[in-house]
């Protein structure tokens, strides 16, 4: 016994010791920062007192409402797009055994290898009004409907959900097909055995086994496209800015509490999700235990 309470000690002792620099990591550059930005959304920027000023002032201005409204539509959108696209593609992937689908499942996470700044760039090169596209485009006949094509998709909503879509379906669709991949083949098969059609299948089988991943990737959209830079900087609209171009010129105006209070929004925003996520989870485990 004593000897197995001195293994237990010195396991626990280990334990701690390999855990505490990750928490003190942790500590260090997220909560901290985190709880000292909360506190400034508060401050008066002049007084440096308590007020809800800041916040009143996210919601009330033109400028910054809009923000805040215009980024959960494009996130919503996207997660919409996102999911759409990479189901179909998981279940052609998951189910076709054919050499197109072979290939595509070699070649969709190539994306996500790409850095997003070097991406993003790339597409301006192909659908701008003078890019790519464009070029090929004046190939055609004059006559042509093809001729001088312009994508329309600079600078505006189109642009940010086309690239958005770009970089979260390769995601989302890795985390379907690795749920629907579990899903045995033996199982489908008895039930085209009896009679049921594709769509029954669909909806008594293949969904319910794999809504909690498809609920786990949306919520990775989301939450990823909720606090995003890159994109809305390059390709967004000058009119519409979303939150993560709104928090960095609030910043580089020297305007902190202001900076510090949409990046509670954002935070606030992304927590939506994540509290989604986990009710969904947490009720399904209730139910299984019943």
């Amino acid at each position: 016994m004593k000897q197995t309470s001195k293994t237990n000690w010195k396991t626990t002792l280990f334990i701690i010791g390999a855990l505490t620099p990750a928490m003190l990591v942790s500590l260090g550059l997220v909560v901290y920062p985190m709880i000292n930005q909360i506190i400034r959304s508060f401050k008066d920027p002049k007084e440096g007192t308590f007020t809800f000023d800041n916040y009143v002032y996210l919601f009330t201005n033109k400028i910054s409402s809009r923000a805040i409204w215009y980024t959960v539509e494009i996130s919503v959108l996207t997660v919409l797009l996102t999911i759409s696209i990479s189901y179909l593609l998981a279940m052609y992937l998951r189910f076709s055994n054919s050499k197109i689908s072979k290939s595509i499942g070699n070649m969709y996470l190539l994306p996500r290898f790409i850095p997003s700044l070097v991406a993003v760039y790339a597409m301006k090169q192909i659908i701008s009004d003078s890019g790519f596209l464009n070029r090929v485009s004046l190939l055609f006949d004059e006559n042509s409907a093809l001729y001088n094509f312009k994508p329309g998709m600079l600078y505006n909503t189109k642009g940010i959900l086309f690239m958005n879509c770009w970089f979260n379906i390769p995601f989302a669709t890795m985390i379907i097909v690795a749920a629907l991949a579990g899903i045995s083949e033996s199982v489908v098969e008895s039930a085209q055995d009896v009679g049921a059609g594709k769509a029954l299948i669909f909806f008594k089988i293949i969904l319910p086994l794999s809504y909690k991943d498809v609920l786990i990737a949306a919520t990775f959209v989301f939450m990823s496209n909720i606090s995003s830079f890159t994109t809305p900087y390059l390709i967004g609209a000058s009119q519409r800015k979303m939150l993560g171009v709104y928090l960095r010129e609030q910043f580089g105006r020297g305007k902190y509490e202001i900076a510090a209070a949409t990046s509670v929004i954002i935070f606030i925003l992304c927590s939506i999700s994540a509290v989604v996520y986990l009710y969904t989870n947490m009720k399904e485990q209730a139910w299984e235990e019943n």
